[in-house]
């Protein structure tokens, strides 16, 4: 009888370990790769026992650094997880009535309190200690500065009038004389200088030579963020920003967003690189200083590690991909090639084309899976996201302040912050088990910009290349 026993409980044991192999696959060699390299080992579900994820979070959305792929991430991250994204007030438009130094007076009542803010705005922490939970983990992002320059003098060529003035749109011309159309007060000055110094709410048009307050700068922002992310190793700053938050590599997929076709882009000629550098000596400093940062907080992780989770990150990806694009891979296509609207990305001027990518064709009508929303907001242009999780938290608020005896109303003297709901019914999209391979692209809409309308509710109807992608 005991033997009998003995033989059920061992086919249990093996038909159990059977069912784990096959409902798992993948997952369990990344397991046993990490077991071997004696690496963490990257979470695709939470785990029980294992550190909580940390969900309070804000990430200074910098201009034409990859952040639009950031924030998307972030909104995915948040809706899942049931999180409030602090969101601009209408009058703000999809930023945080950028280029004024962030107040919280720019956040929409209905997205109070949050847990994520990531919106574009120029940094105040004053401001952001007020609006924020404690414990929230500062994240942003830089790009090499010649790069980032010429990305910035084409995308903003149409409303920068320090651009705009230079004869035959010549970044060359431009280079040789900065001073020549270089206005420091004018509207849009922020975009032809010392972009990242400004949207760190540092002084852009601080002399060169003033080298104390260049290192001063740059020692403020190493206390006030945890993580300075990279975009020419978008991937391996994802890897520390996984480790930091103690989020599962589900967490961290992405699809490059609000890229440049090569026809919008120009290469730089011998001698312009270091001419970028120069005009934007401040941002050099602060490249030239988190990037080596980087390097030794990935070094301190070990780089055999690293590569490991990147390669899973990037087999992932590709993974999810193929399921979202009927086992291929997205095909870019620009703006007036893409048939649903609320995928079109916005575009800055008729000089630059921004790319964007279509649903494939059996899923271009009708209702969506909760596993093919997910597919429709890893592609989703940040306008169109915004709008679609304001129309969410709102419909939310509203849910919630219906629900609450009449004693709880708000009344002035209450402070909203404390009234403001953070969890009700948020329609939550099961992740698919995971990335296509390479960095994202920026962001950098102009907040002169018309905001496009996306789709509402928890089901949705549809209507009728990194460093180099940026």
């Amino acid at each position: 009888m005991k033997m009998s026993q003995k033989k059920i409980f061992l086919v249990f044991v093996a038909i159990s370990t059977v069912s784990l192999l096959l409902h798992h696959g993948g997952h369990l060699s990344w397991t046993f790769e990490g077991f071997h390299l004696g690496c963490p080992v990257p979470r695709s579900h939470p785990s029980p026992g294992l550190k909580p994820k940390h969900t309070n979070v804000a990430f200074l959305k910098t201009h034409k650094t990859a952040s639009t792929t950031m924030q998307n991430l972030l909104f995915r991250f948040a809706e899942r997880n049931n999180l409030t994204v602090a969101l601009p007030v209408q009058a703000c438009g999809h930023q945080f009535c950028y280029p004024r130094s962030f107040t919280s007076h720019f956040v929409h009542p209905h997205t109070l309190p949050p847990n994520i803010i990531t919106s574009h705005m120029r940094f105040s922490k004053a401001e952001l200690q007020r609006l924020m939970p404690n414990d929230t983990i500062h994240v942003t992002i830089l790009r090499e500065p010649s790069s980032m320059f010429e990305s910035l003098f084409s995308y903003y060529n149409q409303y920068c009038q320090s651009f705009k003035r230079v004869p035959n749109g010549s970044l060359e011309a431009f280079l040789a004389e900065p001073w020549r159309y270089y206005r420091p007060d004018e509207k849009d000055a922020m975009y032809a200088r010392n972009t990242l110094t400004f949207d760190l709410g540092g002084d852009k048009d601080r002399p060169a030579t003033d080298v104390a307050y260049a290192r001063a700068f740059v020692a403020e922002v190493e206390r006030v963020f945890s993580l300075v992310m990279i975009a020419e190793y978008f991937d391996e700053s994802l890897v520390l920003l996984r480790h930091l938050l103690s989020w599962d590599l589900d967490d961290i997929l992405y699809v490059k967003l609000n890229m440049r076709t090569m026809s919008s882009k120009r290469s730089l000629t011998p001698g312009l690189p270091a001419k970028i550098r120069a005009w934007n000596s401040l941002d050099a400093h602060l490249y030239d200083h988190f990037n080596a940062s980087l390097w030794r907080q990935l070094s301190a992780l070990g780089p055999a590690c690293v590569a490991r989770e990147v390669r899973l990150l990037r087999q992932a990806q590709e993974r999810l991909m193929r399921r979202c694009f009927g086992g291929r891979m997205p095909l870019l296509r620009s703006a007036a090639q893409i048939k649903n609207k609320d995928l079109r990305p916005w575009q800055p001027s008729g000089k630059v084309d921004i790319v964007g990518y279509d649903l494939p064709i059996n899923l271009s009508n009708g209702f969506l899976s909760p596993a093919q929303e997910l597919c429709l907001k890893l592609i989703m242009p940040e306008v169109q996201y915004t709008r679609l999780l304001l129309r969410s938290q709102s419909l939310r608020y509203r849910r919630g302040f219906q629900l609450r005896p009449p004693q709880q109303s708000h009344s002035p003297q209450q402070p909203m912050r404390s009234l403001m709901p953070r969890h009700s019914q948020v329609h939550h999209i099961q992740p698919i088990h995971v990335v296509a391979a390479g960095a994202a692209s920026g962001t950098g809409s102009t907040s002169t910009s018309k905001t496009a309308v996306g789709n509402q509710g928890q089901t949705t109807k549809l209507g009728p290349k990194f460093s180099q992608a940026l």
